[in-house]
């Protein structure tokens, strides 16, 4: 009997604790990169030339973890003296590329926003360092890549004054402007005033009425008084206004825009009229023109205010009321004779330009 009690006490502890098997101990496998990240350049130099260019592509292996499912890469970037120490990395800043996406191509014009946010200045050269992390239960990291970077100085217009007026609502946020091309405080540029209004402006120095005003201070004078009166245009049409805020002035002179010269049906006897598109802010015609001459642009049947174009191709003034005489330009020219759409675009004082489209 006490055999069979013995044995009752040893089954009935097998059952509450040797029958069942040890679980085995979890341990996450090691995943890592075979290979570190590379790109298709170590040394960039950006310029306006760039932005649309693919100036640098990162390509690196995947990472195989044990369950099988998309892997996230992240692109990460950092200043060499961030990538060391006890806190490397912790400043980087993270560009998300995707779910097993290897590669990462940059346009210039993203490189060139991405270099300068990370404080490299403008025409200067400095380093960044690159590397990629993968994410699934875990991340890995690449080795970091250090890339050298010029990044330049985004055109974002010169000085600026706004005209803001009842043909548009009296909205300084949304005016056209004239600027300044010399930021000597003598501003041009070209605004188109609609049949129906009254033909009042003022000019601001900001896109609001919170900063210098300039009103009416007598014929061709301007005043810095708020509560200055209006500047008054005769009529509608498409005005050349300038503004001179060293000594107070203002002029401003009504145009209509044509062609003239060898090369197109008038000759240089007289103007091939152009016709204003509202809606496109540009003047355009189209007529035969010949390889064979040259031409300009030309305000009003007169050599008060027209353009040629320098040795690059910008067109420039080479008569103007407001910048005077520049006889180093060149007469425009067509590549071919034929039928052509001529466009001029005055509306952007930091880029007047025009166009040939042969028909």
């Amino acid at each position: 009997m006490k055999k069979l009690i013995n044995f009752s006490i040893i089954l009935v502890s097998c059952m509450a604790f040797a029958c069942k098997k040890d679980a085995k101990l979890t341990v996450l496998q090691p995943v890592g990169f075979d290979s570190s990240i590379k790109a298709s350049t170590n040394t960039v130099a950006l310029s306006a030339a760039t932005d649309d260019a693919s100036v640098i592509t990162f390509s690196w292996p995947a990472v195989v973890y044990p369950i099988k499912a998309s892997v996230t890469y992240t692109l990460q970037v950092d200043v060499p003296a961030d990538t060391v120490g006890t806190t490397a990395w912790a400043n980087a800043k993270n560009i998300v590329v995707g779910d097993d996406v290897l590669s990462k191509s940059y346009k210039g014009s993203d490189l060139n926003t991405l270099a300068i946010s990370m404080g490299i200045e403008p025409n200067t050269t400095g380093k960044l360092v690159f590397r990629i992390q993968a994410t699934q239960d875990r991340n890995a990291y690449t080795k970091g890549l250090a890339v050298t970077i010029s990044p330049y100085q985004v055109f974002t217009g010169f000085p600026a004054l706004y005209v803001p007026g009842d043909y548009q609502g009296w909205s300084p946020g949304t005016a056209p402007s004239i600027v300044a091309l010399q930021s000597n405080k003598i501003y041009e540029g070209y605004v188109y005033f609609p049949a129906g209004g009254t033909y009042h402006f003022k000019f601001t120095s900001d896109k609001d009425w919170n900063h210098i005003n300039y009103g009416y201070a007598g014929d061709g004078k301007l005043s810095t008084d708020g509560l200055a009166g209006d500047l008054v245009l005769p009529d509608a049409g498409y005005y050349e206004l300038s503004a001179n805020t060293n000594n107070l002035t203002w002029t401003y002179t009504k145009t209509t825009w044509g062609i003239i010269g060898d090369a197109t049906p008038g000759g240089w006897g007289g103007d091939t009229q152009m016709t204003y598109d509202v809606a496109k802010q540009v003047w355009t015609l189209t007529c035969d023109m010949s390889s064979s001459g040259s031409f300009k642009f030309r305000a009003n049947g007169a050599w008060s205010i027209d353009f040629g174009i320098t040795k690059d191709g910008k067109l420039t003034y080479a008569d103007s009321p407001v910048y005077g005489y520049n006889g180093t330009l060149d007469n425009l020219t067509v590549p071919t004779s034929g039928n052509y759409t001529i466009t001029l675009d005055l509306h952007d004082p930091n880029n007047y330009n025009y166009k040939l489209h042969k028909n």
